[in-house]
């Protein structure tokens, strides 16, 4: 059986990396933000920021819902993120 090659976003390392200078916070705050302090590392979102390793859905979730976005924001290659973070969301989804 072959192995499936999935395409990635190339620019969502970057983005994460945004939303966390956005909101000013270290490595350690974005996880407790994210409340993943408990699940992940700091070494984690690193990894996630340097593209070397690739966040789940889920936490690409709590990014955007962190900063009021859809995830196509994140995913997309081609849409930029606003300039100014966190924003209003477009749409409304129900928190946990």
């Amino acid at each position: 059986m072959g192995r499936y090659h999935r395409t990635r976003p190339s620019r969502l390392h970057e983005k994460l990396r945004q939303i966390r200078d956005s909101l000013g916070l270290s490595q350690n705050e974005m996880l407790k933000r994210l409340d993943l302090h408990n699940e992940l590392t700091r070494g984690r979102i690193s990894g996630y920021e340097l593209g070397t390793r690739e966040p789940s859905l889920p936490t690409v979730l709590r990014y955007a819902r962190t900063v009021g976005l859809c995830v196509e924001y994140l995913i997309d290659d081609e849409l930029d993120l606003p300039r100014k973070l966190p924003v209003k969301p477009p749409h409304s989804y129900r928190s946990k």
